[in-house]
């Protein structure tokens, strides 16, 4: 399955460039889903037909589907609630009922990750309206964050030694929590797995939508540095509302002045990332036949997944390097924090904790270089940890 993540800044029309995204792939022949987690329908409002949480066919291969997040939500908690009895009873809280649940900030964002993992495979093409970035990304990055959580606060091995709850709560003389929490974080960690598999896939990738000037430069900027720190694949960039070349002997100064401004900042993208032009048709598009007409590329195949290699120097530094791509970096925003068998990585308001390689995990970290965009860690071997050679 092919998955098209689109986000951008805020007000840049990613909604109706998903959408428009989503139609190019129907019509060329693929089964296509597009998700939306956006309450006010905009997405319904660029197709021309209203979504909800009901698959609805909007054109002949295409269907739109905008989860809902109250049963879901209200049902995750109520159970949470039920698991975790012994310990509300110990502090004496209130239980919640039902008809007093609304759904939290976030809640769209949760039910948007389990449509995308329950995705039937009978698309060929699933399209997904990402909300703006950075939240984007704290969403797809969501998954894993919660599976670490989970582990740290559950662990695995804590989980299978469910014969000696019943003893430790005696011993302790306080309720330990009953085998059903277990239960229910396997089966969180499944789903949360499932997710973050889709995410993390070769066939998904990342469309950035912006609009040609320096808000839409600063903001691609700094997505593009927070996808390539959690391993995102950045698939094209489309550079939305571009303003068409004045004509005529007296052109409009604004539309000249605008012109100009875009035309910078789209030779700078087309020099960094493989940029496609959307016009600006005037008004709003809506419909098949105004969505049509932006001519946004469909899909295509997915391009190489991000890599952070490391490279042997021993042989000649004494040296293990790490390699990250961070595009767009500033080297005053970064941090790095050595814990345990992880590493802390901070690159502007985006931190990522990723697991060491097992070789690195033997090593000391020395120093770090950020060169083009490109972080290089270097690590020493550990005299204790590393194999002796006689």
């Amino acid at each position: 399955m092919r998955t098209l993540l689109l986000t951008g800044p805020g007000g840049a029309g990613r909604t109706t460039l998903a959408a428009a995204t989503a139609l190019t792939a129907a019509r060329e022949g693929t089964r296509t889903l597009l998700l939306s987690a956006d309450r006010a329908d905009t997405l319904g409002a660029a197709l021309g037909t209203p979504t909800g949480p009901r698959p609805v066919q909007v054109a002949p291969g295409l269907t739109a589907l905008r989860p809902d997040p109250d049963p879901g939500f209200r049902a995750g908690l109520l159970t949470l609630q039920e698991h975790a009895g012994p310990a509300l009873d110990l502090l004496g809280a209130g239980r919640l009922d039902d008809e007093e649940l609304t759904p939290l900030p976030g809640a769209e964002d949760l039910a948007l990750l389990g449509a995308l993992r329950a995705a039937p495979e009978s698309y060929d093409t699933v399209v997904v309206d990402l909300p703006a970035a950075p939240r984007a990304l704290a969403l797809l990055a969501l998954p894993a964050q919660l599976r670490r959580y989970l582990r740290r606060l559950l662990p695995p091995e804590r989980r299978a030694a469910r014969a000696l709850r019943p003893v430790l709560g005696r011993l302790a003389g306080v309720p330990v929590p009953a085998g059903s929490l277990y239960e229910a974080a396997d089966r969180w960690d499944t789903a949360l797995a499932a997710a973050q598999a889709v995410i993390e896939d070769r066939g998904t990738s990342v469309r950035l939508v912006a609009e040609p000037g320096p808000a839409g430069a600063d903001s691609v900027a700094r997505t593009a540095t927070g996808l390539a720190l959690h391993g995102l694949t950045l698939d094209a960039l489309l550079a939305n509302r571009v303003a068409p070349e004045p004509q005529g002997p007296d052109p409009a100064p604004w539309l000249t002045a605008l012109r100009a401004q875009q035309h910078k900042t789209l030779g700078e993208w087309t020099h960094t990332y493989r940029t496609h032009e959307i016009p600006h048709l005037g008004p709003d598009p809506r419909g098949a036949d105004d969505l049509a007409a932006l001519g946004a590329p469909g899909p295509g195949p997915a391009p190489d997944p991000v890599h952070w290699p490391v490279t042997d120097a021993l042989a000649t530094e004494s040296l293990l390097h790490w390699t990250i791509p961070l595009p767009g970096a500033v080297r005053e925003d970064l941090d790095l924090v050595r814990r345990g068998d992880e590493l802390v990585i901070t690159a502007g308001p985006f931190r990522r904790i990723a697991a060491l390689p097992s070789a690195l995990r033997r090593c000391t970290v020395t120093g770090a270089a950020l060169r083009d965009g490109t972080l290089r860690i270097r690590f020493a071997p550990d005299p204790d940890l590393w194999p002796r050679t006689r």
